[in-house]
């Protein structure tokens, strides 16, 4: 007879298989057993077909994966420690010494600073574009362009760019596109099917996604996604992802899928909130401009229109504004200050709205023409009542400005 400590290690018992409940079951590996030698020389990961480590997938993973792709129209994905972590990955992958990537001027901001630092330095050259100027991108791809990144609505400014002809212009040269799709989600429009019915097949090559942001809904989980459709493609991604080790978390994994069910109706709810906060902000003296793409007056409306409406019409749950330009910078930080709902911090697509004030003139090339003189500041809008939202808002600018 086995000592007891071994017995609880070898212990016989294994559960009946059937169980079925709303929630997937959540598996937890470094180790994976094989059932022979055999099997663990012909056992496949990267088709999905087994499992062979930890990091290589598990049945919690493949079903987060499997139902990404869903969401967003892909039919392969990869699950990366954060959304910069999955742009990182894109970058690894496609660009080598020589080539180079261009980037919106209103790209998420690590993105730009990854260009800047780690890509320079291993010799792949960046230039940042207008993205409201689709001519622009096309007269900066040149024969080392290897990659072009998107971003629908651009990051802070919330201008919407004209996605379909910036995909068009890439695919005539041949480079391929990935598209920071967090504030999309995977339900205001589809990545790779930007026309449904009108242009097929029209999309972009990658897609890239914060989870951390809508899909957990908690914020409290870091995790990035890159889905694609091509299957060579994928298996460059996946590759890179498997050589540098990156992994998530389990019980990450399990919030994320939690939190999956309910992404459309928290994505509406947060959507309708801040529509109704952008057209009160429009009424206010203290805002020079408000940026949210629904407002007929942002920028890249049109473009909004275009894919957007074509499908829900959402606009998810950022909303930006410009204070007039004589409020000095303390003043807007009194203001942000003196809100007791919106808490100040980065990040968004949790239950607490957020607010920050940006230096918006260190953070761009140059003052986009569009956008009028003066500070700003971006909400983050959560799932409180509107009327409450809008009662914070009126009683900080009292506060801080009068």
């Amino acid at each position: 007879m086995q000592e007891r400590s071994t017995a609880l290690i070898h212990h016989p018992y294994a559960p009946p298989e059937g169980f079925a409940a709303p929630q997937p079951g959540v598996f937890k590996a470094s180790t994976v057993i094989f059932p022979s030698v055999a099997a663990m020389r012909n056992f496949e990961w990267k088709d999905k077909t087994a499992y062979t480590y930890g990091l290589h997938g598990t049945p919690t993973t493949y079903t987060l994966e499997e139902r990404l792709c869903t969401l967003e129209g892909g039919l392969q994905c990869v699950l990366l420690p954060s959304g910069l972590a999955a742009i990182a990955n894109v970058a690894l992958s496609l660009l080598r010494s020589g080539d180079e990537v261009l980037i919106p001027d209103n790209a998420y901001g690590p993105n730009k600073a990854l260009a800047e630092g780690e890509l320079t330095s291993w010799g792949i050259s960046h230039r940042y574009y207008d993205p409201l100027n689709p001519q622009d991108l096309a007269a900066k791809i040149s024969s080392q362009t290897r990659l072009v990144w998107l971003e629908a609505a651009g990051s802070v400014t919330l201008e919407f760019p004209d996605l379909c002809e910036l995909v068009r212009i890439c695919r005539a040269r041949g480079v391929l596109t990935a598209l920071d799709n967090t504030w999309g989600a995977g339900l205001a429009f589809a990545p790779f099917d930007l026309l449904p019915g009108v242009e097929p097949s029209l999309g972009v090559d990658i897609s890239v996604h914060a989870l951390t942001k809508y899909p957990s809904g908690g914020g409290d989980v870091l995790m990035g996604s890159v889905i694609t459709r091509d299957a060579a493609l994928h298996m460059k991604l996946k590759l890179t992802h498997m050589r540098m080790g990156f992994g998530v978390g389990a019980n990450d994994v399990e919030a994320v899928l939690r939190g999956l069910p309910s992404l459309a109706l928290r994505y509406r709810a947060h959507d309708e909130t801040t529509r109704t906060l952008a057209q009160w902000c429009q009424t206010r003296c203290e805002f020079v401009q408000v940026l949210h793409p629904a407002l007929p007056d942002s920028p890249g409306h049109e473009h909004w229109r275009e894919v957007c409406q074509g499908g829900p019409g959402h606009a998810a749950g950022l909303l930006s504004v410009i204070f007039q330009a004589h409020y000095s910078q303390s003043q807007i930080d009194a203001f942000c200050d003196a809100l007791k709902l919106f808490k100040i911090g980065y990040s968004w697509g949790g239950p607490i709205s957020l607010v920050v004030p940006y230096k918006l003139a260190s953070m761009r090339s140059t003052w986009p023409g569009h956008l009028k003189q003066g500070t700003l500041v971006r909400f983050s809008v959560g799932l409180e009542a509107a009327a409450d939202l809008q009662s914070d808002l009126s009683q900080a600018l009292q506060a801080a400005l009068t």
